[in-house]
């Protein structure tokens, strides 16, 4: 029953001429509620011919009654279609745009109407990954993602053979034209601001296929290996350098802090004989250590005494 009755629809739509769909589109042929009234009529339609067959006790009559009650069935079961809450139909009247029908449950007439259902969700479509040379002469292989609705759905069909296909390879062909205008650096610094400028172009552009764009993202940058290892050795030598700056100004840190306690030392009097008691005491217990003062502490304070009283003098 269901092979005979997706022959019969298959045959509707080469007559009408619904052919060669965008991605993302469909045609509802048959649903539960379709399905239910074509049982009913067609049983409707077996007991008629039962009754006709009691009554002339003809198989040829009985035989027509069904077959009539099938097609009979089958045309007016096609009437019934039903949109999902993300879907569009599109109805067309011998080929011309009627209007919009959905979501929900819709009539159409059967045989002289065709319907086209359209997914109004975000779509990804992935841009395929392509060479570009950038402006400082670097080859680079780069893909993205794009995501598109449809907002018009009679614009996205009517205007546009496949609107998929359309705006893919218009995001593929900007996506060329604005990284060939920056260099290597801005193109790995600035993935962004790409994604920004190329969802610009697009959009404008789409507006009139009945699309919205709501992001484009720069997935891969690709380059030749000799350029990764040369950008691998000059981050490396980045580091160096940024690691013997840091080195060379603690150093200048610590003389300086040196310096300052030396000063100190010498403006106090006791500091350098505590400060040689605390390195004494920080050497500890242990019978194999060994401080040798070649001369001692108070000696040297006499001695800087007596050379200030004999220079007053």
């Amino acid at each position: 029953m269901a092979d005979i009755e997706s022959n019969l629809i298959n045959m509707i739509n080469e007559k009408i001429g619904e052919k060669n769909l965008n991605k993302g589109e469909k045609i509802t042929m048959f649903n539960g509620v379709a399905t239910l009234i074509f049982f009913l009529l067609f049983l409707g339609g077996l007991v008629l011919g039962f009754l006709a067959f009691v009554a002339t006790e003809s198989g040829i009559v009985f035989s027509l009654v069904v077959f009539a009650s099938f097609v009979l069935a089958s045309i007016i079961s096609s009437a019934a279609r039903i949109a999902a809450q993300w879907e569009k139909g599109l109805l067309f009247r011998l080929g011309k745009f009627r209007g919009l029908k959905g979501p929900g449950l819709f009539l159409i007439i059967p045989i002289i109407d065709s319907v086209t259902m359209i997914d109004t969700r975000i779509q990804t479509l992935d841009i395929p990954k392509q060479q570009v040379i950038t402006k400082d002469n670097v080859p680079v292989s780069i893909n993205a993602v794009l995501y598109v609705k449809v907002v018009a759905p009679d614009d996205a069909v009517i205007k546009v053979q496949d609107y998929t296909y359309a705006v893919s390879n218009y995001a593929q062909a900007t996506l060329r034209d604005v990284v060939g205008g920056m260099t290597l650096d801005e193109l790995l610094a600035e993935r962004q601001k790409i994604g920004e400028e190329i969802e610009k172009i697009v959009l404008a552009e789409s507006k009139n296929w009945g699309l919205e764009i709501t992001n484009i993202k720069i997935q891969d940058i690709d380059m030749p290996e000799d350029l990764k290892k040369m950008m691998s050795r000059q981050a490396s030598a980045e580091r160096e350098k940024r690691a013997n700056i840091t080195k060379a100004e603690g150093d200048k840190m610590a003389a300086l802090n040196l310096s300052e306690a030396a000063k100190t030392m010498a403006l106090s009097p006791g500091a350098m004989q505590l400060r040689t008691l605390q390195t004494i005491d920080g050497l500890g217990p242990t019978a194999s250590n060994t401080v040798v003062l070649a001369v001692p502490i108070e000696i040297m304070e006499a001695i800087r005494a007596f050379t200030k009283s004999q220079g007053k003098e």
